[in-house]
């Protein structure tokens, strides 16, 4: 299978991927969704549509870069649409697909939960934890 979903047959998408073999591209798909930038970029598209500053500027710690791959990388898997305005300077919106939705929202439980248990995980790791 290639890892290039594009490549793949129409007939070939409708399968289930299989994330333990080496050539699915379900494998690239998580290495975009599964990193912090991108998760953090799910769960606040959640909210409401956002324009790259206001990313930039609620994300603490990400560089303008990295904010930019990790929206490309959204984007071009369908998770993420960006909108141009033709104004001067242009105008450049993010929001959520349907898709994107389905996804930030088990996106947002899982940063939930690390958020409810972060003193225990602390706890494990000074060896507090009995």
């Amino acid at each position: 299978m290639s890892k290039n979903p594009r490549s793949m047959r129409r007939s070939d998408r409708k399968q289930k991927g299989n994330l333990y073999a080496a050539d699915c591209p379900t494998r690239a798909i998580l290495d975009h969704i599964a990193t912090r930038w991108s998760s953090l970029i799910l769960v606040m598209l959640l909210e409401k549509t956002h324009r790259f500053s206001e990313l930039a500027r609620r994300i603490g710690g990400v560089s303008e870069r990295m904010l930019a791959h990790s929206l490309q990388a959204l984007e071009a898997d369908g998770f993420v649409l960006r909108v141009v305005f033709p104004t001067k300077p242009p105008k450049v919106e993010y929001s959520l697909t349907p898709l994107g939705c389905e996804l930030a929202t088990h996106v947002q439980s899982l940063t939930q939960w690390v958020e409810a248990n972060v003193s225990r995980v602390l706890d494990h790791r000074s060896g507090l934890a009995g």
